[in-house]
C-alpha cells in the first residue's frame, strides 16, 4: 500500500529516532552503529540525511548519503536506508531516498553509490556499477552494485569504490 509522504532532512533532535528505525529495520544494530559512526566522520555531510515523517512529523523512514570516491572522482554513498517494520512497502524509504537524492542534486552532488537489492534501487535510476567501469575492493554480487549520475551531462566515472572509513570496506 503506497501513500504520500512528508520528508525533511534530518536534526538533532530526530538521532534518536533515526536509531530506533535501524534497530527496528535489521536484525543487528550494525547498520544504527553505522550511522552513528558516519556522524563522527569526515564523510557526513550535514543536510544528507533525510526522513520521511508520518501525519504527526514522526519519523518513520530513513534515507543517508555520505561521502564517498569512485576512483578519485567525489560521489556519494546511498547507505543505509530503513523504515519501521510497520510502515515498510508503503513508499515511506522510497520517499526518504528521493528526497535525500534531490538535495544531493540541489547541492551540486554528481555522482551516487549503492551497494543493495537489485530490485529496489533502479527504481531511483540506479544501474548495475559494472557496466561504467566501477568495481569494489571486496567481492561482492555485480547486480548488488550500483550508481547512477545526478547529471545526465556527467557521465559516470570509471574506477574502485572507496567508502568512508566506518564501512569497513
Amino acid at each position: 500500500m503506497s501513500r504520500s509522504w512528508s520528508t525533511r532532512a534530518e536534526t538533532a533532535a530526530d538521532i534518536g529516532a533515526v536509531r530506533a528505525i535501524n534497530l527496528a529495520a535489521f536484525d543487528t544494530a550494525q547498520e544504527a552503529d553505522l550511522v552513528e559512526a558516519l556522524r563522527r566522520d569526515p564523510s557526513w555531510i550535514d543536510g544528507l540525511s533525510w526522513l520521511a515523517v508520518d501525519e504527526h512529523g514522526t519519523p518513520v523512514g530513513h534515507a543517508l548519503l555520505t561521502r564517498c570516491h569512485i576512483g578519485d572522482s567525489p560521489a556519494l554513498c546511498l547507505a543505509p536506508c530503513a523504515v519501521l517494520p510497520e510502515y515498510q512497502r508503503t513508499g515511506a524509504g522510497s520517499a526518504a531516498v528521493r528526497a535525500a537524492l534531490a538535495e544531493a542534486r540541489r547541492r551540486g552532488e554528481r555522482f551516487v553509490t549503492v551497494l543493495g537489492h537489485p530490485a529496489y534501487y533502479p527504481r531511483f535510476g540506479f544501474t548495475r556499477a559494472s557496466g561504467h567501469g566501477i568495481g569494489l575492493d571486496i567481492e561482492v554480487p555485480d547486480e548488488a552494485l550500483m550508481a547512477m549520475s545526478l547529471d545526465e551531462s556527467c557521465p559516470l566515472p570509471g574506477g574502485t569504490i572507496r567508502y568512508a572509513a566506518p564501512f569497513g570496506i
